[in-house]
Order: C-alpha cells, then sequence, then structure tokens
C-alpha cells in the first residue's frame, strides 16, 4: 500500500540529519513504513500524533500525506453527517437557553448505528438567526450565518479546527428593505482538484422587495472563496438566471449545482440549473422537466425544488400533492434527457397510523427529503416523526434511529485531515 503516499514524502522526511536517539531507530526502518502505519490509524489518534515528535509533525501535516489519507477514508465505512437543532435552541427570547447544535455521524449500513457526534463550537456566532450548514466536502463543514453579520465558517470536527473566512464583498447592509431591495443568495462548497484547493462560492441576486414576484433587478452576481489564498474575488461572467433557493448545492463531478430562475414571459419564471464548474470557472446550463401543471400557468417561480447528489449525478425533490413527493433521478448526468419520474407516497406501513397522528392534532408539516443513502434510498422527514429511509423502486420505509428536528441537515461525510496543513490560517478550539 506504499502507493497511497508519494515517494518525495517518505523522501523529504527520512533524508534528514537525526537530533536524538528516540529519532534515529526509524533510520533502520524502510521509510514507507511509518506513514503507511499512520494512514491505517483512526483519525484521532493520527492528530494526538502531531504531538510526538517534529517528524512525525512533519509528516502527519503533510498535503501529500492529507491527500492520501482522504483516498484511503474514501474507501472505508459510508458515513451520513447530521445535524440537528430544535427550535427552542434556537429561540433568542428565552434566557436558559444552553441547548447547543448537535453534529452525528451515523454508519450507512443496515444497522444505521451512530458512528460519533460533534459539539458545535461556534457559540460566538448566537442565536440571532439560523445556521445554516451550506455543504460536506472531503471532511470539512461549511456553515454560515444567515443573519446581518452573514459570517461563514470552514469546519473539520474530526481534526477540532476551522478557518473564519473573511466578509464577501456583496452583505446584506448593501440591499435592504429600506431602498426597496433584498437579495437572494446560495452558498456552495466545493474541490478543486486542478489546483488542490477548496472553494466557497457565493450566488447573489437582487430582488425588487416591493415588487416580489420581480426577480433578477440586475444580473446574479458570483463571488469565490480560496482556502489557497485565504481571499474572495468576484466571477465577472454575467448569469442567465435569478438564484431561486437557499437549499444547500450540490458537488458532483467537480461542479457545484444550484436551481434558477429564468424569466420567460411578463413574470413568469422557469427553473433551470446552473452548474458552475470548479477546475476552469465555467458556468453552463441543465434544463429540468416542467415542474408546473395547469394550475401554475406555466410559472414556476413559487416552485423550490431542492437538487441533491444521487451517486456521481443528481436528483431533483419537490412538493407534489398532499404528503407524496415527485422526485426526478438524472440517469445519465449532463443529460436532460435522462431525468425520470418517481411519485414517492409515503402512506405504507409505518407511516399511516403516525401521520393520522399527526393530522389529528392539526400539524402542518410536510413531507421533506433530506438526502441520499449510498443505496440510493431517500432520507424522508416528517414533523416529529423519526427520520425514514425510503427505496424509490419498492417504496418500503423503514425507520430510522433519529428522532425529527427543524433545520436539520443530512450529507455524506468523509473522516479527513483536511486544514492540519494550514495552523498558521485555521484556528484550533
Amino acid at each position: 500500500m506504499s502507493d497511497n503516499l508519494p515517494a518525495k514524502v517518505s523522501e523529504s522526511l527520512f533524508s534528514k540529519e537525526v537530533e536524538g536517539d528516540e529519532e534515529a531507530m526509524w533510520d533502520f526502518l524502510p521509510p514507507e513504513i511509518l506513514p503507511n502505519i499512520l494512514l491505517r490509524l483512526p483519525t484521532k489518534s493520527i492528530v494526538k500524533f502531531t504531538c510526538v515528535c517534529k517528524t512525525w509533525r512533519s509528516l502527519i501535516r503533510n498535503p501529500d500525506f492529507i491527500s492520501a489519507h482522504l483516498k484511503l477514508s474514501n474507501y472505508n465505512q459510508a458515513l451520513l453527517l447530521f445535524r440537528f437543532c430544535s427550535d427552542s435552541g434556537l429561540d433568542c427570547e428565552k434566557e436558559d437557553n444552553d441547548e447547543k447544535e448537535v453534529y452525528k455521524l451515523y454508519c450507512d449500513n443496515q444497522d444505521f448505528n451512530e458512528h460519533a457526534r460533534f459539539d458545535f463550537p461556534f457559540d460566538t456566532l448566537g442565536r440571532t438567526s439560523i445556521i445554516k450548514v451550506v455543504g460536506t466536502c472531503n471532511g470539512l463543514v461549511c456553515v454560515e450565518d444567515n443573519g446581518l453579520l452573514g459570517r461563514i465558517i470552514l469546519w473539520n470536527p474530526c481534526v477540532r479546527m476551522f478557518v473564519e473566512l473573511p466578509t464577501p464583498s456583496i452583505t446584506y447592509q448593501g440591499y435592504h428593505e429600506e431602498d426597496e431591495y433584498g437579495y437572494e443568495t446560495a452558498t456552495g462548497l466545493g474541490f478543486d482538484s486542478k489546483t488542490n484547493d477548496y472553494k466557497v462560492v457565493r450566488v447573489v441576486t437582487v430582488v425588487d422587495v416591493k415588487r416580489r414576484g420581480y426577480w433578477g433587478v440586475y444580473p446574479p452576481k458570483v463571488e469565490v472563496y480560496s482556502l489557497a489564498t485565504g481571499e474572495w474575488s468576484m466571477v465577472t461572467t454575467a448569469l442567465p438566471g435569478a438564484v431561486h433557493t437557499c437549499d444547500p448545492m450540490p458537488f458532483v463531478n467537480g461542479a457545484l449545482h444550484w436551481v434558477a430562475l429564468r424569466r420567460t414571459n411578463n413574470l413568469k419564471y422557469r427553473n433551470f440549473i446552473m452548474v458552475l464548474d470548479l477546475g476552469d470557472m465555467v458556468f453552463r446550463e441543465i434544463a429540468l422537466p416542467i415542474l408546473s401543471d395547469e394550475k401554475d400557468y406555466g410559472n414556476e417561480s413559487h416552485i423550490h425544488p431542492f437538487i441533491s447528489a444521487y451517486g456521481n449525478s443528481l436528483a431533483l425533490i419537490h412538493r407534489g400533492r398532499g404528503y407524496c413527493l415527485n422526485v426526478w433521478l438524472m440517469k445519465r448526468y449532463a443529460d436532460a434527457s435522462s431525468w425520470t419520474k418517481i411519485v414517492i407516497f409515503p402512506h405504507i406501513g409505518l407511516w399511516d397510523q403516525a401521520i393520522k397522528a399527526i393530522e389529528g392534532v392539526g400539524y402542518r408539516y410536510k413531507l421533506s427529503a433530506k438526502g441520499f443513502r449510498k443505496n440510493g434510498e431517500v432520507v424522508l422527514e416528517l414533523a416529529i416523526l423519526p427520520f425514514v429511509s425510503q427505496d424509490l423502486e419498492t417504496q418500503e420505509c423503514k425507520a430510522l434511529p433519529i428522532s425529527a428536528y427543524n433545520y436539520t441537515f443530512v450529507g455524506s461525510y468523509v473522516k479527513s485531515l483536511v486544514l492540519l496543513d494550514k495552523p498558521n490560517r485555521a484556528a484550533t478550539y
């Protein structure tokens, strides 16, 4: 397995002069032995071993070692990250509010057992607004404060490190209701494999607040944060459609994706998917199936579809009538002709009695999709019920050992050492 670590790492670390007897012992071992041992240890242990000696610290913080560890982690047990937070945890008016957000990892297998949990360390963000999970990528979790501050943080809970991004160029202070304008934003996290760089993308659309249905007073603006440079930069290419959603942008095949609106005539709009390749920073579009019906008169501005990664392709979900969900799977990535519709009816088995109970007490919560498992099943949430996993073909439901909350997030996760190689930029907690 020595092929997992580039030879230059071993050569650079083990060709140095030895300063003490404790390090001299490694001269008698083949240079690939130590890194290959460390690569197979639990992530928590690897982080602790950075304190053993300078040699080990240099090895573990080496970008090539971190890449090799990530490669191995992708072959290990599939994990799903769940973010939990109840309404009371976000109630700013309660003086005794000590509840914190909780992040848990679950093994994406038949047992779906809890693997680990992380406490949310950013109390300084406050509770004046909802903290949104933007997405996950290679062990990084991106969270954003939707309030006036608009703070964005890249966080690796496995190594207990984070980077708070500088203030974006476009902020709420520039667009507020007193000027009769507001703005809608979509934020995404992805990885540029060409430059080995993590990037955060913000798409901002100015909205006429007085005439709420008028989207896109100006063309959307796009700015990109580079973890390598630590700076924001504006993308000069003009976009054709207004951003339409605050849902996480799925990162698939090296590109970020989000739902946008295009004005057709008068105040009618159609949905489509905007794609930004993080390698060449080129935009392209993917057409969506028609989501409106006769009652909508061809206008889709009120339809808020949710898109998610589905393997190496995409899935689109939007609510149908009642509790059902319409799920569209893109069988072949970037091929709009391959969209295939599947209608989910949750009134099966364990759902029947629970839905009747909810309706009986007057709850108005609707069924929502949170993401997809590795086996293709969709993770669903409905009010105060446990989460369920539902097979798209058989419609079979099975309860997951997780209680439902509000403001939840579900996404695939892989343990990594990302940020360990940036001790001068990332903070430790």
